[in-house]
């Protein structure tokens, strides 16, 4: 007979996200394991005198949520005391950003590097007030003479430098162009201090890498971060050889042997699914195999449910705001973007997508691709679909990451073969507005069809894409359900509109399934593991505008209460 339960959660509304997304009073844990859920009545049955009882109080608990594209690393390297913090609403105009700039250039010696990350045009003041005011490296020049400074754009597709950082990187007017990158230059030529997609690689390639010391300590801030906003499992999606020169080198082979060391020390107190990023933006499918040589074994010994390597990913093109998506229709201004892989050509592009899938597929690894645009994404697919010809596997779960403008074709192909779609939906009331200027007012409202998608079959999976944006889940379901731009109020694309079960799915069993767990994670149900996020609130009946601003009052991760604010 078991005996008492461990913890109790008891008087309020258990969303189990079970097969029929049932709601009941209470849940109760033991041996970090579910071990009831039901009635307030029958669950303090289980209650002994060792057992931890904790009253909802009315308050909703849902399975611990999974982001299922989450950079942890990054996002702790790339936030305070590690990085400037250069977004909205820290700051809010280039003023802003030249005040933190001249402040952190004052703490440091000469010589010593400036980082931050997050700024955004559409939320400069100055950029606001004059659509034709562009960001320059003498906006930085003027308050950090002497420092290299590198910003990150919230997406990390694009960065900011000084004249400085541009001369340590050795950009000048006559610098080639990285196969699917972009030098910004002026009139005469001149480097503006704006680098996009892989041009970027060629300052990061020389900016110090972080040391283990500091790789570790941005780890631990975002899980940190984590339990505060409710999330117990993330897919770290891109470490290894082709990560060295992303987000400070966090990215990188180090930073797996970090995960490895704390998981290894019973430290590491989230579950953690990776990506391997073998190839950097550009890299050439010719050193594919040696590079997952490199990461061969990494996480061999550790608990597979709390680290494991699943499968490669490949950044395939660029994003649609910088226009860097590959589109099928030219983008408002003209342009159709490209592939961002090795070739001087759309064709040799493919031909290298190909054989990179075909290689990472026949090896037996999941693929998760970076793809944004409608011609990008149907090109992934059709690579999918012919390595899976060439080499039949029943549940590789290979799937789109992003997936912005995914085609009816695509996911119609998707669904047929059982892979998947993860998308970021909390970007949506961000960039709505914006997005109209740049791909039409038609191909915008479109964006990130999530109920499309679910209704051809497909287990939608959603995510933050932190440090792109913070890890709040509730803004990622209210956006899923409202669909409205954040400055203006309206929708955008009202008929993509999703109910809080397919939004709240989104984030805990089908990110389960994308990690080929939703055996043992991703709903409460006995025999699966404790991991329980608990809202101040009623979310099952809250008006969706006021999800959002819904605090995380509880975490429970292993059966072990993480993080309590009540």
């Amino acid at each position: 007979m078991p005996g008492p339960a461990d913890l109790v959660l008891v008087n309020g509304t258990v969303l189990t996200v079970d097969a029929a997304f049932r709601s009941v009073q209470a849940v109760a844990v033991r041996d970090g394991l579910i071990a009831a859920t039901g009635s307030t009545a029958e669950i303090r049955a289980l209650v002994g005198p060792g057992t931890e009882v904790i009253d909802l109080e009315g308050r909703t608990a849902l399975p611990g949520i999974n982001d299922s594209h989450l950079h942890a690393a990054a996002f702790g390297a790339t936030r305070p005391p590690l990085a400037l913090d250069v977004a909205w609403p820290a700051v809010s105009s280039i003023a802003g950003v030249r005040e933190a700039v001249r402040r952190r250039a004052g703490d440091l010696p000469p010589g010593h590097w400036i980082f931050g990350n997050g700024w955004d045009t559409g939320y400069l003041k100055e950029c606001l007030a004059d659509p034709g005011r562009t960001l320059r490296r003498q906006d930085l020049d003027e308050v950090s003479p002497e420092h290299p400074v590198l910003l990150y754009e919230f997406s990390g597709h694009t960065s900011w430098l000084n004249s400085r950082a541009l001369e340590a990187a050795g950009i000048t007017a006559t610098t080639p162009v990285p196969p699917g990158g972009v030098i910004e230059t002026d009139a005469e030529g001149t480097p503006t201090g704006i680098l996009r997609e892989g041009a970027q690689d060629l300052v990061n390639a020389v900016v110090p890498l972080m040391d283990d010391a500091a790789r570790e300590a941005a780890v631990r801030a975002a899980i940190a971060v984590c339990h505060a906003e409710g999330i117990t499992s993330f897919t770290e999606p891109g470490l290894g050889p082709g990560g060295t020169s992303l987000f400070l080198g966090v990215a990188d082979t180090g930073t797996l042997n970090v995960y490895a060391r704390l998981e290894a020390a019973g430290e590491l107190r989230a579950r953690v699914s990776v990506l391997l990023l073998p190839l950097e933006m550009g890299g050439a499918a010719r050193h594919l195999p040696d590079r997952l040589a490199q990461l061969e074994g990494v996480c061999a010994a550790a608990d597979p449910r709390r680290l494991r390597v699943l499968g490669v990913k490949l950044f395939a093109d660029g994003i649609p705001p910088s226009r860097t998506a590959w589109m099928h229709e030219e983008y408002e201004g003209g342009g159709y973007g490209s592939l961002c892989l090795h070739g001087h050509s759309d064709a040799q592009r493919v031909e290298e997508l190909n054989a990179i899938v075909r290689y990472a597929h026949a090896a037996g690894h999941q693929l998760g691709v970076h793809i944004t645009g409608d011609h990008g994404i149907d090109a992934v697919v059709e690579a999918f679909e012919a390595a899976q010809a060439e080499i039949p596997r029943p549940d590789a779960r290979h799937y789109v990451i992003h997936g912005d403008f995914v085609s009816a074709r695509s996911l119609a192909t998707l669904a047929e073969h059982g892979w998947g779609i993860n998308m970021n939906p909390g970007v949506k009331d961000a960039t709505a507005d914006a997005m109209d200027a740049i791909v039409g007012p038609e191909r915008s409202a479109y964006q990130w069809p999530v109920r499309s998608a679910v209704a051809a079959g497909i287990p939608v999976a959603a995510s933050s894409d932190a440090p792109i944006t913070y890890p709040d889940w509730r803004r990622g379901v209210a956006s899923m359900m409202l669909r409205e731009a954040k400055a203006s109020g309206r929708q955008s694309g009202p008929e993509q509109c999703v109910d809080l079960e397919t939004a709240i799915r989104a984030y805990t069993s089908n990110a389960a399934w994308q990690d080929f767990a939703e055996s043992w994670k991703g709903t409460l149900e006995p025999g699966k593991v404790a991991d329980i996020c608990v809202v101040d609130g009623d979310l099952a009946h809250a008006d969706p505008h006021e999800i959002a601003a819904m605090p995380v009052a509880a975490t429970v991760f292993d059966g072990e209460i993480v993080h309590d604010t009540r």
